[in-house]
């Protein structure tokens, strides 16, 4: 549904919301070990979500990546994957067909239209501080 750099860029946000709260800064070779994700694509992930200022970075030996707790109160899940993946989820045919359209429907179409509504609300309502409660983080390798 969402790109890998999507996929990771959400883990990476999360990763490093958590740590932000225990006042930790995350380097990249940590975001990407602990995300299951390659070094390289790590590092321009943080980058782009770094630009768009979803986290902000500090630069020496005592740097990294953080979040400030109120900006994770703020940022929603949506602001993550329209920073990476735009809004292209939200477009595009279920069945990639290119001429699918309210006109045209193909046999997915009203369907996929409510899926996709659902999952703008779920990542509309969730946001970074929301997703850093230790008992859902399982999927980090901490």
């Amino acid at each position: 549904m969402f790109s890998k750099s999507c996929e990771y860029g959400l883990r990476a946000a999360i990763f490093i919301a958590q740590q932000s709260l225990l006042e930790n800064k995350s380097g990249v070779k940590m975001v990407a070990e602990k995300i299951g994700s390659p070094e390289a694509f790590t590092g321009k992930i943080l980058k782009d979500l770094s630009k768009e200022r979803i986290i902000k970075s500090v630069k020496g030996p005592y740097g990294g990546f953080y979040i400030e707790k109120e900006a994770m109160k703020k940022t929603t899940l949506l602001d993550i994957v329209r920073a990476i993946d735009g809004d292209k989820i939200y477009k595009g045919c279920a069945l990639g067909l290119e001429k699918c359209s309210e006109k045209k429907p193909c046999p997915l179409h009203n369907q996929f239209v409510e899926v996709r509504e659902h999952i703008r609300k779920m990542l509309r309502e969730n946001t970074l501080l929301s997703m850093t409660d230790k008992q859902t983080l399982f999927f980090l390798k901490i």
